[in-house]
């Protein structure tokens, strides 16, 4: 079984939500987790789980709604955290590349949120795009010790991997890897340790070979999973276990949840 560790089926329009869902299962795709980007996606990412026994979600503000932030956000976000499928903190972090948002009040509402990830004992789905000079310093903050993250569609290359790598993050491997001219995504690979591996479609977007130009869908980690199964190594078998195991142990509420329907 493969888990999908950061799809975006709400952005997904193109199709009904049951037919991605089952084209994905047809595939061995067991399980999807859907991070929100804005506060406001909350309750329609819970209806979609609840709807759904195999779906989870991560809710929290993409840096680039920092600016959205109201001092009223982290109560409520708070609040919705309370769902047992709601799994994580996310998708939350740093994005230097766009200016949706000045660098000073994404780092606030990161922090924010990291501090809410804390006091509930989950973990946070990170992004992190032209910002990791930054994205250390904060993580690696001795007042965040402790944090558990999930550091999504990781492309930040050899020196920030290493960065991490004691702190035991674990790193979400998407269809970039798949991409020809993505060598900064697979000179990491072989540094991290198989159990701290994640494979993620990032659904609708970065569709892998050779889907490219289409739009993407969780039935697409398969082609994921086996191109980074071929870089490691291993058996695809191999693989599919050790990431499923690493989703469940950090996303420990799904863990919990899936047990109990079991």
């Amino acid at each position: 079984m493969l888990i999908d560790s950061h799809c975006h089926l709400q952005h997904d329009r193109g199709d009904d939500l049951r037919r991605v869902l089952e084209r994905a299962r047809e595939r061995g795709v067991g399980g999807f987790l859907i991070p929100a980007v804005r506060l406001e996606e909350s309750e329609e990412l819970l209806a979609m789980c609840d709807a759904e026994p195999d779906v989870w979600c991560a809710l929290g503000v993409h840096p680039h709604d920092a600016a959205s932030w109201t001092g009223g956000h982290a109560a409520r976000l708070r609040e919705l955290l309370s769902h047992p499928k709601a799994v994580a903190v996310g998708e939350c972090g740093l994005d230097f590349f766009y200016d949706h948002a000045p660098a000073d009040v994404q780092q606030r509402v990161f922090r924010a949120q990291i501090e809410l990830a804390l006091e509930l004992d989950l973990p946070v789905v990170v992004h992190n795009r032209d910002s990791n000079d930054a994205m250390v310093a904060v993580v690696t903050s001795a007042a965040y010790r402790g944090l558990r993250a999930d550091f999504h569609s990781f492309a930040g290359g050899l020196e920030m991997a290493r960065a991490l790598l004691p702190l035991g993050f674990c790193f979400g491997v998407s269809g970039m890897v798949t991409f020809p001219k993505a060598d900064n995504v697979r000179e990491v690979l072989k540094e991290i340790p198989l159990e701290r591996l994640l494979v993620e479609t990032d659904t609708p977007y970065l569709a892998p070979v050779p889907y490219r130009g289409k739009r993407n869908e969780p039935a697409y980690v398969v082609e994921i999973a086996e191109r980074l199964a071929r870089e490691l190594g291993v058996d695809r078998d191999v693989l599919s276990v050790a990431t499923t195991a690493s989703f469940f142990e950090l996303f420990q509420k799904a863990g919990a949840t899936k047990l109990s329907q079991s």
